[in-house]
Order: structure tokens, then C-alpha cells, then sequence
């Protein structure tokens, strides 16, 4: 699994807590879009097709602390939109370290260079950079070239700058499961990366290109594909194994929605990251009275194709809770993955 150790204990803490208190439903990852603007229009993104008024607000960091107080999750995704287009990026990172939270920095890298001298590095901090491929296949999914190569020297000098970095790499149809375990290994041997995401692509839409997302069965075909690799004992993915299992279908499971919980600019996102029927003015809101018995695999059309990690990863993390086998499995991943303090 390769997370940090300080992270593990810390998740696996705060489990345990809920499962004590009888806690039916609680956010594992909080999911904080502070902003909608990109300086990208990738051809799978559902996210930026807002009018100009929407793409000009900002959440505040008082905005996204809030966020995080009312909603404890232990872990922090900060998505968006480009969240280094944000001018108070650095105070929002910040206040949520001095909060104990872990911190996944969601970028294209872009700005990277912009930002690391006013973002100090950090045990709770991660940057997570996006990459969906090599090269050419990289530039294509975010539709500009050159953008590969500045993620890359952006990893190069914020590794040799001290911060933990990772990937998050989103399969498309066009994605091959060769050049995706070229991918993994570049960024592995490479670039060094402390670990990567990975997740097929949700069908926003609104996206620019329909023709790149893949149906289940077909997602489940491609991550077989690539998780057969014999390389794939080099990789080191911030993902539970049962997640893993689950893409390749070896394992079947129902979404938890409420376990990643998204703040918006438009408020409490109703029903997940992905889909956004509604909002609630806040989190006890969203909780309370968000029908949720009407939403995953099997109930709402929208989620029959979806795989997606902020959706399964909470209920993998749950399985794995559950089960003394997947525990061990994950702890051994953890060990292995050489997850740090």
C-alpha cells in the first residue's frame, strides 16, 4: 500500500473510534474544491464546464478550515479546478496542517514552481500530481503540449527539495496497459515517486471527449491487464489490495458515497465527488438527510460504469477493517511499500 506509517496508524486510529461510537456513516477524505478554474481543459474532465462567475469564486481558507472541522475526516484531497490557480493555496495547506490533517495537494504541476517556496514541506503534506500516461499520451489527455514534461521536472525538484510526492493516473480507453506499466515503472525507478493512485475514468457528461471512458467490463479487462504486469511488485500504490482486487473484479462491492465526502463552492455536494444532484449547507446536513439507499451500482444509471476510488476506496478501507486476512495484506503493503514515518 506504501501510505506513510504516521498516516496508517493515524486512519486506522480514527476507525477504530468511529467503529466504538457505532458510527453508521463518517468521511474517511474530505474532498475540498476550493476553486473549479484550470489552466487545462483535459478531454475526460466534467469539472471546469462552469460559467465565468462560477469559475471567479473561491472558497476562503476560513471556507475550507470550516470544511475540515465540521467534517474530521482525517484525510484532506484538495482537487478542483488547478488548486495552485488559488492565491491563498499556501494559508489554506497551512491551517490544515496545523490541524493534523493529511494533506494530498492535487495538481497539474503547472504552477509548481510558483508555489514550493511558499508551501513548506511537511510529514501531513503530499503533492500529488496528476499523470495519465507518457509522453504523448499525457499531452493528449490534458490537450497541450509540454505539459509531461513540466510535471516531471516539477516532481524532479520538489522530491529534491524534500516533499513527499505522489501520482494519481486516471485510465482512459485509449490508455494501454503496456505503456501504463511503463508509466509505473518511470515513475517508480525514475522520478522516485513515495506512491501512486490510479482509477478509471468516471463518464462526466459534460466532458469535452465522450469517447475516451471505458464500461465496466472493459475497466475491469484494462486493470487486469495492467496489475498482471511482472513488474507490478515494483509499484507502490496508495490504494488498499482489496481496491486493488476490485478493479480487476475479483471482488464485488457496493460504492460508499459518504466516505469521501465534497465541499464545493456550491456547498456540501450531494451525492459524491462525481455527481453533483445537489448541496446541503452542511456536513450534519449532507449526512443526515441525503438519501443515500438511492445512489451506487445497481440503483442510479450514472453509477454503472463508475469505479472510481473516491467512491470504492472507503469501502475497501472498510472490508479491510473487517477482515484480520486484509489486514494483514494491507500492513504487509504498507511495510513493503516502504511507507515512511
Amino acid at each position: 500500500m506504501g501510505i506513510p506509517l504516521r498516516q496508517a496508524f493515524a486512519v486506522s486510529r480514527y476507525l477504530l473510534k468511529q467503529k466504538l461510537l457505532r458510527k453508521e456513516r463518517y468521511p474517511l477524505v474530505l474532498m475540498l474544491e476550493p476553486l473549479y478554474r484550470c489552466n487545462l481543459e483535459c478531454e475526460g474532465c466534467g469539472k471546469i464546464q462552469h460559467p465565468e462567475e462560477v469559475l471567479n469564486t473561491y472558497l476562503s481558507p476560513e471556507d475550507c478550515w470550516e470544511a475540515a472541522d465540521d467534517c474530521g475526516a482525517p484525510v484532506v484531497s484538495i482537487a478542483g479546478g488547478e488548486p495552485l490557480i488559488h492565491p491563498q493555496i499556501d494559508e489554506i495547506v497551512e491551517g490544515l496542517i496545523e490541524r493534523k490533517k493529511f494533506v494530498y495537494l492535487c495538481t497539474n504541476a503547472i504552477l509548481l514552481d510558483r508555489w514550493l517556496p511558499k508551501i513548506k514541506p511537511s510529514p501531513y503534506l503530499t503533492i500529488s500530481v496528476h499523470m495519465d500516461g507518457l509522453r504523448e499520451q499525457h499531452d493528449k489527455a490534458v490537450d497541450r503540449e509540454g505539459v509531461f514534461d513540466k510535471a516531471v521536472a516539477g516532481i524532479r525538484k520538489a522530491k529534491e527539495q524534500g516533499y513527499r510526492v505522489s501520482t494519481n493516473t486516471t485510465v482512459f480507453n485509449d490508455s494501454s496497459p503496456t505503456e501504463m506499466g511503463d508509466l509505473f515503472n518511470f515513475l517508480m525507478d525514475d522520478l522516485n515517486v513515495d506512491g501512486m493512485m490510479v482509477s478509471p475514468g468516471y463518464d462526466y457528461p459534460k466532458a469535452p471527449n465522450q469517447s475516451v471512458f471505458l464500461k465496466r467490463p472493459e475497466m475491469i479487462s484494462t486493470f487486469k491487464s495492467i496489475l498482471d504486469s511482472p513488474d507490478r511488485r515494483r509499484w507502490r500504490f496508495f490504494h488498499t489490495p482489496v481496491f486493488l482486487d476490485f478493479l480487476q473484479g475479483k471482488r464485488a462491492m457496493q460504492c460508499t458515497a459518504w466516505g469521501n465526502p465534497t465541499r464545493s463552492v456550491f456547498g456540501w455536494q450531494r451525492p459524491c465527488y462525481l455527481m453533483n444532484e445537489s448541496y446541503a449547507e452542511s456536513f450534519v446536513e449532507l449526512i443526515e438527510e441525503t438519501e443515500w439507499e438511492r445512489y451506487g451500482y445497481g440503483r442510479d444509471a450514472r453509477c454503472t460504469n463508475c469505479m472510481a476510488h473516491c467512491g470504492y476506496e472507503a469501502t475497501a478501507v472498510g472490508a479491510t477493517m473487517a477482515s484480520p486476512l486484509e489486514g494483514v495484506r494491507a500492513a504487509l503493503g504498507t511495510l513493503g511499500g516502504r511507507g515512511d514515518s
